[in-house]
């Protein structure tokens, strides 16, 4: 399937909006045009949204992916300490499944920018963030692509994101079973980033892939540093460097647990908190990680 430019669009405009969209065997490689602003490094910023996800990729050739959106507008304003003013474009965004705490702001989002390209699983909530999420989803001029195992987005001509889960249709799953993984990788460097997948999902991910599709100089810790995830297979798998806790300060649910971090610390994983840090910044060459 592929889009294609029509008359009436200047250079551009085709440069900023064109999206192309290509089938590939055994999984789908999807490439999208940016423009943002060039830069040396790789910048992934884990968003200090409160309780939940949100995080915003910056490619050294001006392209920006956001995964997951936090619960409330809070996102707009930290989306805008990392942009330019005048910048109001996000290439493809991700929304990693329906709970609240990871589209509750994406409509914020999606009232502000435009969107080339959104990325979700078909995971279903009743709840009204969902509902309006979907909604505005729909009502976005944007191609949507449902997530599956295989696929390959290309961003720009240095950076892609390797979809590892879910593996098929996740209508009658449970929301963070349902969770889009991707590793994000730029030259030599590696970034993975599950959601709120739980240690099954984990187990699946090791069985199916071999152990240099799994490491990753950061993990984002799963469901938020709960209990539920990042088992001692998983990080033996992963290997980071670092890892990253998305939470709020002191918040209701006990994140991170206690005996996550002791698995964490146990390897010496060095651990940064958005909660307790403020949004954690990492840069890369494509060949170090390090964060200012």
């Amino acid at each position: 399937m592929t889009a294609l430019y029509h008359g009436g669009m200047t250079a551009r405009d085709m440069y900023r909006y064109g999206l192309l969209l290509t089938l590939v065997i055994g999984g789908c490689t999807l490439s999208v045009l940016g423009g943002g602003q060039p830069s040396n490094f790789l910048a992934v910023h884990f968003l200090d949204v409160g309780q939940g996800d949100a995080i915003l990729i910056q490619t050294p050739d001006g392209f920006e992916v956001l995964i997951d959106g936090g619960a409330s507008s809070a996102v707009v304003q930290q989306l805008a300490a990392q942009q330019s003013w005048a910048d109001r474009l996000i290439d493809v965004m991700i929304a990693t499944h329906p709970d609240t705490d990871h589209v509750g702001g994406l409509n914020d989002v999606l009232e502000r920018y435009q969107v080339d390209l959104i990325v979700q699983t078909e995971a279903d909530s009743d709840s009204p963030a969902a509902a309006a999420f979907s909604s505005a989803a729909t009502d976005e001029n944007a191609t949507i692509q449902y997530a599956r195992a295989g696929q390959v987005i290309h961003i720009g001509a240095s950076t892609t994101i390797e979809v590892l889960a879910p593996l098929s249709d996740t209508t009658s799953w449970r929301a963070n079973s349902a969770s889009v993984i991707v590793r994000l990788v730029y030259g030599d460097a590696a970034f993975m980033l599950t959601g709120d997948a739980p240690a099954a999902i984990e187990e699946y991910l090791v069985d199916a892939y071999a152990e240099e599709q799994l490491q990753a100089n950061v993990l984002k810790l799963g469901h938020h540093g709960s209990q539920t995830s990042t088992s001692d297979l998983f990080l033996d798998a992963v290997q980071p460097q670092y890892a990253v806790v998305s939470a709020g300060l002191d918040n209701r649910y006990g994140h991170p647990a206690q005996s996550v971090m002791q698995r964490v610390f146990a390897r010496n994983i060095t651990t940064y908190h958005t909660g307790l840090d403020g949004t954690v910044s990492f840069y890369s060459d494509g060949t170090h990680v390090w964060v200012e």
